[in-house]
């Protein structure tokens, strides 16, 4: 399997040059990623926990579906594309834009779109992805994210943060 390429973008998310996915995250380039929250009837969160085979965050809770926006690629066809490719989610849209993050340590130098949308399940996982997920009430990942974050991954723990801190 050929490596991903991703566009590398400067510091205004604008395309600058493209390069292979172990060169972006060995020089720290600013590159582009998508996190989909998938919440359910009762208001519950699915979480996925990543893989051990993941190169980054291995064995981290993380949002329902993420993933990197490929070169030539825009941030809505990649939601769309990631949650049917980690969770079997098919949506004919893309879901709701709730937020705009900027490239930083905690995203890994990725600047985010976080996307959200309502699904009962069930999902089928991708094995190589992901290693469990389950829902979750709200208020629990915020006291978890709150007593424990180091066992998400840093981006979705930003993300958390960023959506229940008033303000």
């Amino acid at each position: 399997m050929s490596e991903e390429i991703f566009d590398v973008v400067n510091e205004r998310d604008e395309v600058v040059g493209r390069a292979p996915r172990s060169e972006v995250h060995w020089r720290g380039l600013l590159h582009r990623a998508v996190h989909v929250l998938v919440f359910n009837a009762r208001g519950q969160i699915f979480l996925q926990k990543r893989s051990m085979k993941k190169d980054t965050h291995p064995g981290a809770w993380d949002s329902s579906a993420s993933g990197h926006v490929d070169s030539g690629e825009e941030y809505d066809p990649c939601a769309v594309r990631e949650v049917w490719e980690e969770i079997g989610l098919k949506l004919t849209q893309p879901p709701e834009r709730i937020m705009r993050i900027e490239a930083c340590a905690d995203t890994d130098q990725e600047f985010l779109w976080v996307y959200r949308c309502t699904s009962e399940g069930p999902f089928t996982l991708h094995p190589e992805e992901i290693e469990c997920g389950c829902w979750f009430a709200p208020e629990e990942v915020t006291r978890w994210v709150a007593e424990r974050p180091k066992e998400f991954a840093s981006a979705f723990a930003l993300i958390w943060r960023k959506l229940t801190t008033p303000g």
